[in-house]
């Protein structure tokens, strides 16, 4: 079931323009500068709702564009020896690996806190 898109932030920023100089690319969301890792201050939370009972770990709050939020994702699971995926801003991976994913992030300089559970 697609999710239903209700604003202008739902259909890529923006629909038209009149000017004449007006550059697609010079607008573009995804060259958002992605800060240093120091600089980040990510949440590693627990869940296991809306997923059928199976337990995640969810890590919250990275600042950057979304090319380094998938590496860092897959950067992740490989280490972690899981699946997951990454979503809204999100990097969902699969057990309750928050010790392993907190000790990785925080080797990387990452400022990392445990939440929840």
């Amino acid at each position: 079931m697609s999710k239903k898109k209700l604003g202008l932030d739902d259909l890529g920023g923006f629909v038209f323009s009149t000017d004449n100089d007006f550059d697609v690319d010079a607008n573009n969301s995804d060259q958002i500068e992605t800060p240093a890792p120091k600089d980040q201050h990510l949440e590693a939370h627990f869940s296991n709702k809306g997923r059928g009972g199976k337990i995640v770990t969810v890590i919250k709050g990275f600042e950057g564009n979304d090319d380094d939020l998938n590496s860092l994702g897959k950067t992740l699971k490989k280490k972690c020896g899981v699946g997951g995926s990454v979503k809204d801003g999100e990097i969902i991976i699969q057990g309750d690996v928050r010790n392993k994913v907190m000790e990785f992030l925080k080797h990387d300089g990452y400022s990392v806190k445990r939440v929840g559970g």
